[in-house]
């Protein structure tokens, strides 16, 4: 299921960069037809190629494996029933850039919210 998510954003963040698959290749020193395989889900990438291909999307690789806009359902079918979950319903989790005054208060939601998970009582 993360391999569906990582290649999902793969393919994203290159329409959205205006970038080819060639380019990405050449930035992350890979080669083509890995890249296409990968993006094709035929192959599985070590870390060291997952940090590569970040990098040369400057984005963050937690941010290639975690954040997806695919929904539940799809989600659910590439797992070939229930996607595992590791919050419980109604929590979820959020990359963002932000000022340092939002910093502060997100931190604090935070604290609160995994406070809450901790002693659900």
């Amino acid at each position: 299921m993360y391999s569906h998510i990582f290649f999902t954003n793969i393919l994203r963040l290159l329409e959205e960069r205006g970038m080819t698959k060639h380019e990405l290749a050449d930035k992350a020193h890979i080669s083509i037809s890995f890249l296409s395989d990968l993006t094709n889900g035929k192959a599985n990438p070590s870390l060291k190629i997952m940090e590569a291909i970040a990098d040369a999307l400057d984005t963050p690789l937690p941010t290639l494996l975690e954040w997806t806009d695919l929904d539940r359902d799809s989600l659910d079918a590439l797992a070939g029933g229930h996607a595992p979950r590791s919050l419980p319903e109604g929590v979820g989790r959020v990359t963002a850039v932000l000022p340092d005054h939002q910093i502060f208060i997100v931190k604090k939601w935070d604290e609160a919210t995994r406070k809450k998970l901790r002693n659900p009582s």
